[in-house]
């Protein structure tokens, strides 16, 4: 092949002097107004289109807030050594401190030592809605939702009769929060915490 062909235009070039942001991606519902009848798929976070965030059960916790912190997330996907989703590790466990200190005392181990495994909310202790109902849901139903279950984020899943259902995305209380002006700023959600004295054996969090 002749690459000397006048075919071609060198591109120009250009120093990154004074270039210190990166683009990230908008919030979803940026395109449009919405308000409480808007269609909820609207805020959902699709992992058929962006990456999930997701961290081995076997990292240390200090890997996985410094994995929040780096992409800008609040929630990361836990899975085990054979890729399969175990649970979820939040922000709201991390920053407090609260749920590594009971590990350390659990597990007689030192803060470093405490894994993301430790202080996960299991699977079992987590919610998720169907896809397919996701998208009959407006804001509306979502707000509901998320008052009437303290919870965060709502995992939502996809698969047809008789094969296995996989996680398809989710969607988070604080974007719901940002597209309507609206606090949904819950006190800790209830089943993160009840997950974490299963898991701990500690008292009241």
């Amino acid at each position: 092949m002749d690459y000397s062909s006048t075919a071609y235009s060198t591109l120009p070039l250009q120093d990154l002097t004074g270039v210190t942001a990166i683009s990230r991606p908008e919030l979803r519902a940026a395109v449009a107004s919405l308000d409480m009848d808007s269609p909820a798929i609207t805020l959902l976070a699709d992992f058929t289109k962006l990456r999930p965030q997701t961290i081995p059960n076997n990292a240390p916790a200090s890997q996985a807030l410094a994995v929040m912190k780096n992409s800008q997330v609040h929630m990361l996907l836990v899975i085990n050594d054979q890729g399969h989703f175990t649970g979820i590790v939040s922000a709201r466990l991390l920053f407090g401190g609260r749920a590594i200190t009971v590990a350390m005392q659990h597990y007689n181990v030192d803060r470093d030592d405490v894994t993301v495994n430790m202080i996960q909310v299991k699977r079992d202790d987590l919610h998720a809605l169907a896809y397919d109902r996701l998208q009959r849901a407006t804001l509306g139903d979502l707000v509901q939702t998320l008052r009437s279950s303290g919870d965060r984020h709502i995992l939502i899943t996809e698969g047809q009769p008789g094969e296995e259902s996989r996680i398809r995305g989710v969607i988070s209380a604080a974007d719901v929060s940002r597209a309507l002006g609206i606090d949904l700023d819950h006190p800790p959600e209830a089943h993160s915490f009840s997950a974490i004295r299963s898991v701990v054996l500690g008292g009241d969090l």
